[in-house]
């Protein structure tokens, strides 16, 4: 059954997304809505000379974008520059500048891993202005709200909920497009974070600092309810946003296939899963596209402290970046097929490990690493290290061998964790951490990882999760119980890719009018 008529009419022929009768699903917008707030939308955006990359145009830029990359080479990709939104891709070189045929990516040596498949890292780090791939998550949400006038630029302020990387997407994707934002995040958030958008929004007031830290996703929903009484404010929630399923799984899903392609070069290889952090759930869409095409499974990570998909815990964690104590609604459960439990503390302790002089020293000397490999440990973050103790876990439980390939992605890299790694030394190691220590936590969290608190999901485990996220969702937050159910069948999720053709002929004729 698929959710979506296919009949995809522009602005005001037959295409729908209601749920019911009357129910529009916002966020799902296929025709322009609010025909004044376009027009306005027409002429502010073009008085700022932009032109809109179509999401097609990000899901092949060597293909579609190449000559557009040359011409703007010269564009800082930290600063406010519009040309910016043709790097919202995952095809930028090292230097951020250039276009490159295979994604970034790290293959892991199996000296570090202690596994022998493969686990090979798509590199978020090299999207532009924020460094992670939040900005890509940020212009899927805001892309159908633009185009049918729902959001209006010269007079709403986007408000971005997260537990930071994603705010800052936001908060960059809108102020290219000349609109004023709200971040809206945890106030214990590592101090980069904070930093970054100190730099890039002019009154600090539309800094909105929540009580809490990673874990405390509802207070940052609570804070949303409060700001959404102003009608100035349109509330693009990641965690419900189905904009942000629909581009990572146009996008990402192919960038990884791509890059699954050129390690598997001499096709001997085989792609087994895809494992990332829950998150807000939009970057696992890309493992729906991986499994229809590779046919890989798909693996989520949770921290340990709290064990919401796992056992229906709670708890406080410090893995900055996957949020948790509730299933988002873009998460597609039904196609997940593992849940894996990952310690914040043995990430902090890798993070140690990976990026100070004696841990490095440590891999140099006693695990053989050469000066590349790690070099290339600064391109991963905390969340990223969860993702790759997850993949081991997987690797271990699977009993993969040499020739088996693990995907999984670094949302950021460690610069965005500097303050936290002293942090956790003070409270790992009491401010001193040496060769020692670092053989200790190498030995524990990443040799003595093994395959406990994984779950490996029937039908049954799988209706549980799902039916967990009621609570958030249709008790908390308002959903329709039928727009909810929806989402149970296969076909919902598929449907939802119908949606990228519509999305780019509204971009079009946007970029023409």
């Amino acid at each position: 059954m698929r959710f979506f008529l296919l009949n995809h009419g522009y602005p005001d022929e037959g295409y729908s997304n209601k749920t019911g009768e009357d129910e529009m699903i916002p966020g799902l917008e296929t025709t322009i809505t609010h025909q004044e707030s376009y027009d306005r939308n027409v002429e502010s955006l073009h008085s700022l000379g932009l032109v809109l990359p179509r999401i097609s145009d990000l899901a092949d830029p060597p293909g579609r974008l190449a000559g557009k990359m040359a011409e703007i080479t010269n564009a800082d990709p930290d600063s406010p520059d519009a040309r910016n939104l043709f790097r919202v891709h995952w095809h930028n070189g090292a230097d951020r500048r250039s276009l490159v045929s295979v994604p970034e990516h790290i293959v892991l040596p199996d000296a570090l891993t202690g596994v022998k498949a493969k686990i090979v890292v798509a590199l978020g780090n090299r999207f532009p202005m924020i460094n992670t791939h939040k900005v890509l998550a940020a212009y899927g949400c805001l892309i159908p709200r633009l185009m049918s006038g729902a959001f209006d630029a010269t007079r709403h302020r986007a408000v971005w909920p997260s537990t930071g990387n994603y705010c800052r997407g936001g908060v960059a994707i809108a102020t290219l497009l000349g609109c004023r934002s709200v971040a809206v995040l945890p106030e214990g958030m590592s101090q980069e974070r904070f930093h970054w958008l100190n730099r890039w929004l002019a009154d600090s007031n539309d800094i909105y600092r929540t009580p809490g830290t990673e874990s405390n996703v509802k207070e940052i929903y609570d804070a949303c309810h409060e700001l959404a009484k102003d009608a100035e404010n349109l509330i693009l929630n990641q965690f419900g946003e189905y904009g942000n399923y629909v581009i990572h799984r146009a996008v990402t899903g192919p960038a990884l296939q791509r890059i699954f392609d050129h390690v598997n070069a001499d096709g001997t290889k085989t792609a087994r899963a895809f494992i990332a952090a829950t998150g807000s759930a939009g970057t696992l869409a890309a493992g729906d596209h991986l499994k229809q095409g590779l046919g890989t499974q798909t693996g989520v990570i949770e921290a340990l402290e709290c064990p919401t998909l796992l056992y229906n815990g709670y708890g406080e964690h410090n893995i900055q970046g996957i949020g948790d104590k509730h299933v988002p609604l873009i998460h597609n459960v039904m196609g997940s097929d593992f849940v894996i439990g990952v310690s914040d503390s043995a990430c902090d302790n890798l993070n140690l490990v990976f990026n100070t002089s004696a841990g490095r020293a440590y891999l140099s000397q006693h695990r053989g690493l050469n000066q590349q490999s790690i070099a290339q440990l600064g391109d991963l973050g905390l969340s990223a290290i969860a993702n790759i103790i997850g993949a081991i876990k997987y690797a271990r439980y699977n009993d993969l061998g040499a020739d088996d390939v693990v995907l999984t992605v670094a949302t950021d890299g460690a610069d965005m964790y500097h303050t936290e790694m002293a942090m956790a030394e003070d409270r790992h190691f009491d401010g001193r951490f040496g060769e020692v220590q670092a053989a200790e936590a190498f030995g524990q969290h990443i040799l003595g990882t093994g395959i406990d608190h994984m779950q490996e999901l029937g039908r049954f485990d799988r209706e549980r999760i799902f039916n967990l996220a009621y609570y958030t969702w249709v008790e908390q937050q308002g959903t329709s119980l039928e727009a909810f159910d929806r989402r149970r069948d296969h076909s919902f999720w598929d449907g939802l890719m119908d949606l990228v053709p519509v999305w780019d002929g509204m971009i079009d004729r946007f970029n023409g009018a």
